[in-house]
């Protein structure tokens, strides 16, 4: 019987062995600074310029179009305040969607303070934006479309790639927010015309605190100033000393998962589906956002009748024999809010709802028999709160 039983991996991933492996020398005897011009420095600026290639190579860049970061939030500040500030003489009309993370939303509202307009597309009960929708919002001052791959609470996939033309025909930059998606599927900058594009270790079995930005540098050159001055590392965009064991791990992690995409999207979704097959068995139960174009990992249940605290409070309850399971109800970014999540309330569903529902998001390391537990732990503890219910209204 597992201890622990973690099924929070949109939120983060444990560090690969692997990835630990390759990033633990730059942690002790391979310490030097990669902007030293010493043989010592030398080494490290070479493990780097290889970490930059692995991290392309993984989304069909090429390797001076990567700037690395701490994450993706520094990487969204960084593209949508840059192209804010740089292309603001042809425009100050930026699109994105109702339901992007809180980073793409944040930015978006503090440039709406400095005198940009910011149109929110509505997403339809499936979580995929309305094209019609697009193609009306557009206009010839927008600068900027900013649409997520893969939504975090949902994994529904938006189809950037009809995006990202619309965006080009009306003279737009295109940028999408890749986090839960690189490493996952199958991301190729080229092929939809992605402009910017932004992803984060954390998401793929490297260690937090590391991340990096695409910035189209081949046709459609992009060009956005620097939000952090100083040494002028990252060709100057992104000044700072280089997090150099993190980026060798994002690196390493990148060039994993090229090399394991498809064996994990049968193995991960053989997993997801069992696990959504068996809970949707229960009465009250079923899926929220669109289940044909969605991650393979990423299942949001509604159980209603069923608080979706309580249910991530009864799986971790040691008092009951079971390993402890981590789930989640959104966005770990927005955990300590007591609103809905804003991606399911913008969906249609209703505040109960909304808050009765459940993020599974299964990793390459979880097992069938974990799953097996997990379904369960589940049923067990949502009877319990309906009866609970059920009992306080006979009262």
């Amino acid at each position: 019987m597992p201890r622990w039983i973690y099924l929070d991996n949109n939120a983060t991933t444990v560090v690969d062995a692997r990835v630990l492996e390759k990033m633990m020398p730059f942690l002790t005897h391979e310490f030097a600074n990669a902007n030293s011009t010493h043989r010592f420095g030398v080494h490290a600026y070479e493990a780097v310029k290889s970490a930059r290639v692995q991290v392309a190579g993984l989304i069909g860049a090429e390797a001076h179009e990567i700037v690395f970061t701490s994450g993706s939030t520094e990487a969204i500040n960084l593209a949508i305040k840059g192209v804010a500030e740089n292309y603001r003489s042809k425009g100050k009309h930026i699109v994105t969607v109702s339901t992007e993370h809180r980073a793409v939303l944040d930015t978006c509202q503090y440039l709406e303070t400095k005198g940009f307009e910011v149109t929110y597309l509505s997403v339809k009960s499936d979580g995929l934006i309305d094209m019609d929708e697009l193609k009306t919002v557009l206009r010839d001052d927008t600068i900027l479309v900013s649409v997520m791959l893969a939504n975090n609470e949902t994994g529904v996939i938006q189809p950037i790639k009809e995006i990202a033309e619309l965006s080009h025909g009306a003279g737009a930059l295109f940028m999408t927010d890749a986090t839960q998606a690189v490493g996952k599927i199958g991301v190729n900058v080229d092929g939809p015309g992605i402009d910017l594009l932004c992803l984060s270790g954390h998401k793929l079995y490297a260690p937090k605190g590391v991340g990096a930005l695409y910035v189209r540098q081949r046709t459609n050159r992009v060009k956005i100033p620097a939000l952090l001055h100083g040494g002028g590392q990252e060709k100057g965009l992104r000044s700072g000393t280089l997090n150099v064991p993190g980026i060798v791990a994002l690196g390493e992690a990148c060039a994993i998962a090229k090399k394991g995409l498809s064996n994990d999207a049968e193995y991960i979704g053989k997993l997801r589906d069992y696990l959504e097959n068996e809970l949707l068995k229960m009465e009250g139960t079923c899926v929220n956002g669109n289940t044909s174009s969605r991650l393979f990992n990423t299942s949001n249940m509604l159980f209603r009748g069923a608080d979706s605290d309580a249910i991530i409070m009864g799986l971790s309850n040691p008092e009951n024999n079971l390993p402890l399971i981590a789930v989640s109800n959104g966005s770990a970014c927005t955990s300590a809010s007591i609103e809905p999540s804003h991606v399911l309330t913008a969906m249609g569903l209703d505040e109960v709802a909304a808050f009765s529902s459940i993020r599974f998001s299964i990793g390459k390391f979880n097992t069938k028999r974990e799953i097996e537990i997990v379904v369960q732990a589940v049923k067990g503890v949502v009877d319990k709160l309906r009866d609970m219910i059920i009992d306080n209204e006979q009262r």
